[in-house]
């Protein structure tokens, strides 16, 4: 019986890393031959570099999953930035309202309800944790081609390098190049909202807590940042997010101010914008003979509650549980009646979290007085729910 298996992961994103790092510390890592590609130059990060535009909301349980590989440490030591509060109002509200919802970290005793990390940071520490692993990483190498041969896939490299892999996990994001040339298909929901994403000083202290505010366009997120300043992520029509790209920064500043019903009083822009459309979007199928998506190359969600980067990572931890199992059974990895088991066990949680969010951005965004009324009515019930409120939690918080 065959007792070595070549895994190709092509991604070198925070889920593509993740994956790896967690198939070479695994229980049956001496069973694996892992190597990682991507087509990007290797991120590199320094602390002494500005706070990186892009951030991305870590649940405490995902915090747990990076320290089990040995790459927590580092980001913490560095400047991730612990959130213990969180508060959710109407854009008809105030956020001091028993009617928004408000959320705090010893409610739910745990010390904290996640952290903001820079996304750069936490590609570092995985990669620090990769460099005493049995891993080959490979960046500044494209995929040129791939195509399936026997119970392999041949992995042709720009550099004319050929890769034969018993297992290809595609985590090279929601422009996959490895899901399109195997030829799985998307189904889309465009949401016709722009996200403008940038950094504000704001004039009151953050209190270590996220706010979320809705509004007619969509929602505002604005999420605390180690160093006192906060990024924020506007969910917006593309043409009030264009009027914010061409905007000066008293001009975008005063916009967010407004946008946030001054609730950490004015924000002045202190860092770089930017902004993408939104897009909710679902791989018809995670696995074939031989290849499994993760993380965005497998769905999308909107990001109004944080939870896309902590999706892909839960991914990554059940393929790698699924791998190892399969070994230890003596089965081959790549076989599809292994894969299902993580497709099983992912694509539906994915798809409950992609439509709640297309609900609640919904919901939030219609103008009928009807719904209002029972939009009210629904988060007063909520806030009262005792262990609806405290489950819904623990599932945003990745603990149990």
């Amino acid at each position: 019986m065959r007792r070595r298996y070549d895994i190709v992961v092509a991604g070198g994103g925070v889920t593509g890393l993740m994956t790896a790092a967690l198939l070479a510390r695994g229980p049956q890592s001496a069973s694996l031959h892992i190597t990682l590609v991507d087509a990007a130059p290797r991120p590199v990060f320094s602390p002494d570099d500005d706070m990186a535009l892009r951030v991305s909301a870590i649940a405490t349980g995902t915090a747990d999953m990076f320290d089990s590989v040995g790459a927590w440490d580092f980001v913490a030591d560095t400047r991730a930035c612990a959130y213990d509060a969180m508060h959710v109002w109407d854009a008809n509200d105030t956020p001091e309202s028993k009617i928004g919802l408000h959320f705090d970290a010893a409610e739910f005793a745990v010390p904290q309800l996640g952290f903001i990390v820079e996304n750069v940071l936490l590609q570092q520490g995985l990669l620090n944790s990769l460099d005493d692993a049995p891993v080959d990483v490979r960046f500044e190498t494209r995929i040129r081609a791939i195509r399936k041969i026997a119970r392999q896939f041949r992995i042709e490299l720009a550099d004319d390098t050929m890769l034969d892999a018993d297992l290809v996990i595609a985590a090279d994001g929601a422009r996959s190049f490895v899901r399109s040339a195997v030829g799985i298909e998307t189904s889309e929901w465009p949401y016709e909202q722009t996200a403008l994403v940038t950094h504000l000083q704001p004039e009151r202290p953050h209190r270590a807590t996220a706010w979320q505010r809705f509004l007619r366009e969509g929602p505002l997120g604005i999420l605390p940042l180690d160093d006192g300043r906060v990024s924020v992520v506007w969910s917006t029509t593309p043409a009030i997010a264009e009027r914010a790209l061409r905007a000066d920064d008293d001009e975008l500043g005063r916009m967010l101010s407004d946008a946030s019903d001054c609730v950490l009083g004015r924000l002045k822009v202190a860092g770089p914008r930017g902004a993408f459309p939104i897009c909710a979007r679902h791989a018809e199928h995670y696995v074939l003979p031989n290849l499994a998506l993760v993380g965005d190359a497998a769905h999308a969600i909107h990001p109004l509650a944080g939870q896309g980067a902590n999706l892909g990572l839960q991914d990554a931890a059940k393929l790698a549980a699924v791998v190892a199992s399969a070994i230890r059974e003596g089965r081959h990895p790549g076989d599809r009646p292994v894969l299902r088991r993580y497709e099983r066990a992912r694509r539906g949680a994915n798809a409950t979290m992609l439509h709640l969010m297309t609900g609640l951005n919904r919901l939030f965004t219609t103008d009928s007085a009807l719904i209002g009324e029972l939009r009210t009515v629904g988060m007063r019930v909520f806030n009262r729910s005792g262990p609806i409120r405290e489950r819904a939690v623990k599932v945003a918080l990745g603990v149990n």
